[in-house]
């Protein structure tokens, strides 16, 4: 995964700012965040339209937004898809030469360049992305650290019962010795049968974003064709997966039919830790999936670890990995949408660069242990 030696010069800084969430009621949604996450209430944001609270844990800025008239675009996102990723804010150093080149590219035009005044970032504009998703593009200070949504206030000027208590849940105390998430290592996009092809061709065309993966994935009876792209700057990253309609329907048909059209599956969160932040996210109340026995059985034969670290896993159901690059450990939180549509990834990588696929065919095969007894099968 090198970047490409030409890569368009306004769009090779890009990089994730932050990542805003549609949601139905914002305090249930902001209290999950905060309670289970160990996310931090950093800034709000509304006008008469909606309402808006930014959160932060490590490196990872998430908006959730709340419509409170049908004017505002989160009130017939939520009717249609439910809770949800709107916005995939891209980073730059020069908005409207980024823009200008986007759209001289075939990018979709979501909303003009526009300057502000204040704290936040001094230049914002925005490009049509998948599905209902879009790119605000956002140009901060050189040296600014991670900010605010334009026309949020920081968290010290948020209502106190909209604010974490100091040292409680969800505070930055609270957070500093909290799970371990690091940043947003990818983003998973669900897309219709036919769409995986002009989506790629899209990004690379219109974002300078690169192709850099592809496989096609066999479960059982049901298949899926996978494509990630990534950014000039290797730090923007989307998994773009649909089904193969060849094969039987499977989850991400599911999926579709669920969001009523593409969008975002899942949000992976780096960690150093993947153990550690699983123990505490689960202390928490975070809900994991589980993993069979049996494919901690097979595990030891398919990597290299040591008894301990297979011990560890198998305590937490973290799964396990490598390529030629080095190894992955990664797990997925069970769904809480009512749709049954959108949920996380942790994933700490030790060299890996890849996205843990032989996992899939890994636990299929583990469960059909399980359900046959047939604990004797090898590969």
């Amino acid at each position: 995964m090198r970047n490409s030696p030409k890569a368009a010069e306004p769009l090779a800084d890009l990089a994730i700012d932050y990542v805003e969430l549609y949601v139905e009621n914002l305090d249930s949604s902001a209290f999950q965040w905060v309670d289970r996450y160990a996310f931090a209430i950093v800034g709000s944001g509304g006008s008469a339209d909606h309402h808006s609270l930014a959160l932060r844990h490590g490196g990872i800025t998430l908006v959730l937004t709340q419509a409170t008239s049908d004017r505002h675009p989160a009130s017939a996102y939520v009717l249609s898809h439910g809770d949800g990723v709107a916005d995939i804010a891209l980073r730059t150093a020069d908005v409207r030469a980024a823009f200008g080149a986007a759209v001289a590219n075939g990018a979709g035009v979501h909303r003009q360049p526009v300057r502000h005044t204040g704290d936040g970032p001094s230049v914002t504009a925005a490009v049509r992305g998948f599905g209902d998703v879009v790119h605000t593009l956002v140009q901060r200070a050189p040296d600014a650290g991670p900010g605010l949504p334009a026309g949020f206030v920081p968290a010290d000027s948020v209502p106190t019962e909209n604010r974490a208590r100091p040292g409680g849940p969800g505070s930055e105390a609270d957070v500093a010795e909290g799970a371990g998430l690091l940043d947003i290592d990818h983003i998973a996009v669900c897309l219709g049968t036919g769409d995986l092809g002009p989506t790629v061709a899209y990004y690379q065309r219109a974002l300078g974003f690169r192709d850099v993966f592809a496989e096609h994935i066999v479960v059982g009876a049901q298949a899926m064709h996978s494509k990630v792209v990534q950014s000039p700057s290797g730090t923007v990253t989307l998994t773009l997966i649909e089904p193969d309609d060849t094969a039987l329907p499977g989850q991400i048909d599911e999926f579709l039919k669920s969001h009523q059209g593409p969008g975002v599956q899942h949000l992976a969160f780096s960690s150093h830790d993947a153990v550690g932040s699983v123990r505490t996210l689960s202390d928490r109340g975070v809900t994991f999936l589980t993993t069979p026995g049996a494919y901690y059985d097979l595990l030891g034969e398919r990597i290299g670890l040591s008894p301990r670290r297979l011990a560890d896993l198998r305590a937490t159901g973290v799964l396990a990995d490598e390529d030629h690059d080095g190894q992955l450990f990664q797990i997925f939180t069970a769904s809480t949408h009512p749709r049954h549509t959108l949920f996380y990834e942790v994933i700490e990588r030790q060299g890996a660069q890849t996205f843990g696929s032989a996992n899939i065919k890994a636990l299929y095969e583990a469960v059909e242990l399980e359900r046959t007894g047939q604990r004797d099968f090898r590969r």
